[in-house]
C-alpha cells in the first residue's frame, strides 16, 4: 500500500514484501544455526521452522501455477484437442467464404447478393471460432492455431453456372461443419463432460442445422431459375433480404 493510504488507516498490508523479508530472515537464520551460534529456544524455533515451511510451500505453489490455469476442472486433454480441431474447422470455412464474397464482388461478375451472403457467412465461422476458443480459455484449456488451407479463387462453372456450384459447395461444408461439431460433441459425452456438451448444443447445433435448411433452399431455387436472368433476380431477391 502507498504510505498515504496507511497513514490514513492505520493499515500496512504489503503481502509480498513481507514474505520476502520473512524469507530473507529466515534464512540468515538458518545459517546462523549451521554456523554454530546459539539455537533458538525449542518452542520458539518449532514455530518458526513451521512458519518457514508455510511460507516456502505457499511460494512454490504461486510459481508451479503461473503457466497453468487455476480454472481449470474435470476438463479432459481429449475435450481440449477436439476443441482445437474444431476451432481450425471454423476458420477454414470462414476463410473459403472469405474468397467467394472476393469472388463475387468482382465488377464482372457483380452478384452483389452472393457476395454480402458469403462476407456475413465469414464473419458468422470467425464468430464461431472465436466462440469456441473463449470456451476454450473458459475451461482452463489452451487454444493452438493451426494452418489455414489455400481455398480456390475460381468459382466459374459451365456446367451449372458459379452461383449454384458456390451454393452447392457451401451445403457441402455446412454439411461437413455439422458432422465435426456432432463429433465434438461425441467427444464431450465420451468424457462425461455435461457442461460441454450443453454448451455445443446451446449454441451450435440448433443453428447449424437451421444453416443447413437455409443453404438447401437456396440450392432448390437456383436449380429452378437456371442461368443468367434468372440467377440477377434470385441475387436481386437475397440482397434484399440480407
Amino acid at each position: 500500500m502507498c504510505a498515504s493510504y496507511s497513514e490514513k488507516t492505520g493499515v500496512v498490508f504489503e503481502p509480498f514484501t513481507e514474505v520476502r523479508s520473512w524469507t530473507a530472515r529466515a534464512t540468515i537464520r538458518d545459517v546462523a544455526i549451521q554456523r554454530g551460534k546459539p539455537e533458538l529456544p525449542t518452542q520458539r524455533k518449532k514455530l518458526y521452522e513451521r512458519q518457514v515451511w508455510l511460507v516456502k510451500g505457499e511460494l512454490a505453489t504461486v510459481e508451479k501455477t503461473v503457466s497453468t490455469s487455476l480454472a481449470r476442472q474435470a476438463f479432459d486433454t481429449r475435450c481440449e484437442d477436439a476443441l482445437n480441431e474444431q476451432i481450425n474447422i471454423e476458420y477454414n470455412v470462414s476463410y473459403i467464404y472469405h474468397a467467394l464474397w472476393a469472388y463475387f464482388d468482382r465488377d464482372y461478375v457483380a452478384l452483389p447478393g452472393l457476395a454480402a451472403f458469403f462476407k456475413s457467412s465469414s464473419e458468422e465461422e470467425r464468430g464461431h471460432a472465436e466462440g469456441l476458443m473463449t470456451y476454450q480459455n473458459l475451461r482452463g484449456g489452451k487454444v493452438k492455431l493451426n494452418s489455414i488451407m489455400l481455398p480456390q479463387m475460381e468459382f466459374s462453372s459451365e456446367a451449372k453456372g458459379d452461383a449454384l456450384y458456390a451454393m452447392e459447395l457451401t451445403l457441402s461444408l455446412e454439411k461437413l461443419n455439422n458432422e465435426k461439431l456432432l463429433s465434438l460433441h461425441k467427444v464431450a459425452d465420451e468424457c462425461g463432460d455435461v457442461q460441454m456438451c450443453d454448451f455445443i448444443e446451446s449454441n451450435y447445433l440448433e443453428e447449424q442445422v437451421k444453416a443447413i435448411r437455409t443453404v438447401s433452399e437456396y440450392v432448390t431455387q437456383l436449380r429452378r431459375v437456371g442461368e443468367g436472368h434468372g440467377v440477377y433476380h434470385w441475387d436481386q431477391d437475397l440482397l434484399a433480404s440480407m
